[in-house]
């Protein structure tokens, strides 16, 4: 494996974190997995999302939610 090859995990610092509204396919309709995921986010917050939203506005809502639900990842609470 070479040096130059892109890993997933590892350190929790993550320097290649893009802001969503910067991401390339940020405009493309959100995936089924993120809608899947907002789904139930939605459902323990007590919100309904629109199915309709792009990839980085599912993004945003998703850490939102994590947040007001508790599941962030990494939180300390």
């Amino acid at each position: 494996m070479s040096d130059s090859t892109e890993m997933l995990g590892g350190p929790e610092k993550n320097t290649t974190e893009k802001d969503p509204s910067d991401w390339v396919t940020g405009d493309e309709p959100a995936t089924g997995a993120q809608k899947s995921y907002l789904d139930t986010l939605a459902r323990e917050a007590g919100e309904q999302i629109p199915a309709d939203i792009t990839k980085a506005e599912a993004s945003e809502h998703i850490e939102r939610l994590q947040e007001k639900t508790g599941r962030r990842q990494g939180s300390d609470s």
